[in-house]
């Protein structure tokens, strides 16, 4: 029984003051790059017209995450976390006034704005594990899980507000330089300023955690680890390969101009219904956490979100497109909590920041590179095509995933003993096996 007083235990995280000036430090920060991801890919599609050029936006992105994955983790591990995560924002605030200075004087030329993506992606690489791996940090272990929650939901309800913001910002009928694209990055540049000072007042000093000298075992840790516990090798690759097919974000400027003619405004609200989605659950699982049969649980939204992923690339209404979209952030956002959770209470502390490097190489090949998978199946079938191909293939490999990893399926409460219980299981049954 929670010793919290009847509701409180749904807030439990925020009654820690490190975990609350986070939350609100990512809030603001998430709601910046997301408006600045609606403008670069609104201004790329403009520049050049073409669905790949929207796919390389997302390969700059992840590019730096396959080429820094060894070094961001041992980062990670081996210095303060928060001092790592405010040099990699301070590098986002200089790549956001290199793309205002773009738009301020009109570039014509798309290689400029892939050159920025790339050090934005190489900032994302050395902040991510670093990020992941200090949530334990602020909130007592006992409410780990609900920190987890609350974290997927600030990330949701900035999904939401971004590119509607972003949307709206873009289409404001502004004269002059500081108008569209421009307005945008502005905007973003102010809310990575409030980061930067939120997280700078943050009392949290973790320290290191990793005391070996750099070497090629202790770089290679994180993929070893992954690789020996199934129930993290069969999270971080479900979502990956569900993602990696399923997603249609890149896209949704071609749907938004070509197939719904919704224009810019439609772009933000495409954008922000998955996030809208999302939101609702994540509020919902905050006052009804999960607490039985995480892993099928998870399975099943995973193939909710492939389904509804055919839908929306089949529709040819708003309104359907976007109940479409509703649905595919609602079911992705109970992987994504279950998911955060088994990587975490799953891993020893001295270890998270390597393993989660590993898990944002793997989330950024989801997103960043299935961006570019998105942009080059365009091309060659068309975006309709595109998407229900891609979410009949994110069907099929949930199936495979379910029986390929049934100490992931079977994992029942998101705890340290029942997730590493469950892994105990399915080794045992392999022994017997053989």
């Amino acid at each position: 029984m929670s010793d919290q007083p009847p509701g409180r235990d749904a807030i439990a995280a925020f009654l820690s003051r490190d975990f609350t000036l986070y939350s609100l430090a990512r809030l603001s920060v998430i709601i910046g790059a997301e408006a600045q991801a609606l403008a670069v890919a609104w201004q790329v599609y403009q520049i050049t017209h073409r669905a790949l050029d929207l796919g390389y936006t997302g390969l700059a992105l992840f590019l730096p995450g396959l080429l820094f994955i060894l070094p961001s983790g041992h980062v990670a591990d081996r210095f303060d976390r928060r001092t790592v995560i405010l040099v990699c924002y301070s590098l986002q605030a200089v790549c956001s006034t290199l793309l205002l200075l773009f738009a301020l004087h009109g570039i014509h030329r798309v290689m400029p704005i892939y050159s920025v993506l790339f050090l934005v992606g190489t900032g994302r690489a050395f902040s991510g594990p670093a990020s992941s791996a200090l949530i334990p940090h602020l909130v007592p272990k006992e409410h780990f899980v609900n920190a987890v929650t609350w974290g997927a939901t600030v990330f949701q309800m900035a999904n939401f507000a971004g590119p509607a913001l972003g949307g709206l910002l873009f289409t404001l009928p502004l004269h002059g330089r500081l108008s569209g694209a421009a307005l945008v990055y502005s905007f973003t540049l102010v809310m990575l300023m409030c980061f930067l000072v939120l997280v700078g007042s943050l009392h949290v000093r973790p320290g290191r955690m990793e005391h070996k000298a750099i070497s090629v075992d202790v770089l290679l840790a994180g993929f070893r680890y992954v690789w020996r516990t199934r129930i993290l090798l069969g999270s971080i690759t479900l979502d990956l390969f569900a993602v990696l097919l399923g997603g249609a974000v890149a896209l949704m400027p071609i749907f938004a101009v070509d197939v719904l003619h919704a224009g810019p405004r439609g772009l933000g609200l495409l954008r922000a219904a998955p996030a809208i989605g999302a939101l609702l659950v994540s509020m919902t699982l905050t006052w009804m956490p999960i607490k039985h049969g995480a892993g099928a649980k998870m399975f099943v939204c995973v193939g909710i979100f492939s389904v509804a992923t055919i839908v929306f690339g089949l529709s040819r209404s708003v309104p359907l497109s976007l109940v479409a979209l509703l649905i595919v952030g609602a079911s992705d956002m109970v992987s994504v909590v279950i998911r955060s959770s088994v990587l975490q209470l799953a891993t020893p502390p001295q270890m998270r920041g390597r393993v989660s490097a590993v898990n944002s190489l793997f989330v950024g090949a989801s997103n960043e590179l299935g961006e570019f998978e998105s942009g080059l199946t365009a091309q060659w079938w068309g975006a309709v095509r595109a998407v229900v191909a891609g979410g009949i293939g994110s069907l099929v490999v949930t199936g495979l995933w379910a029986g390929l990893f049934p100490s992931l399926r079977r994992a029942d409460a998101l705890s340290s003993e029942s997730l590493m219980q469950a892994e105990l299981n399915e080794r045992s049954q392999e022994v017997q096996k053989r």
